[in-house]
């Protein structure tokens, strides 16, 4: 029994079954690298480990750098962009200060949730409008 051949096909089959357990993407390529080197060692015995794990680095390195380039590029995109980003998604609402914006800072209330504001001072109670978000702080402007 060759050890590095049966290695090669162990280290392939568990990155196959980590990119199951938690897919991304990421292990399911360095899988593809593994494969490729237990068929080479498979075919062609008496290759170094060094030099055996030296291609996998790079088959992992190339067959990662395809994925991202390739693959990655031409994925369709979302008919809904900031799903689960709800701040985005307050752009451009208008809505009253539940607290004055003192110092550049201020609250207001959307829906269920208090907001930090961020903009110029104004009294509470006054109209603002959502022109941006920073994280979780809406940047706001007099509506």
């Amino acid at each position: 029994m060759r050890w590095d051949v049966v290695s090669w096909a162990a280290i392939a089959l568990l990155l196959f079954a980590a990119e199951a357990m938690a897919p991304g993407a990421f292990m399911l390529w360095m899988g593809f690298a593994a494969t490729v080197v237990f068929v080479g060692v498979l075919l062609i015995p008496g290759v170094p480990v060094l030099a055996q794990v030296a291609a996998f680095v790079v088959l992992s390195f190339v067959s990662i750098q395809i994925y991202r380039r390739w693959f990655r590029k031409n994925e369709p995109q979302s008919d809904r962009p900031h799903l689960n980003q709800r701040a985005n998604t307050l752009v451009g609402h208008v809505a009253k200060l539940d607290q004055a914006i003192v110092n550049g800072r201020g609250r207001v209330q959307i829906a269920d949730a208090f907001w930090v504001v961020e903009g110029s001072d104004l009294p509470a109670g006054t109209p603002v409008r959502v022109v941006a978000v920073d994280g979780m702080v809406l940047k706001v402007q007099e509506a």
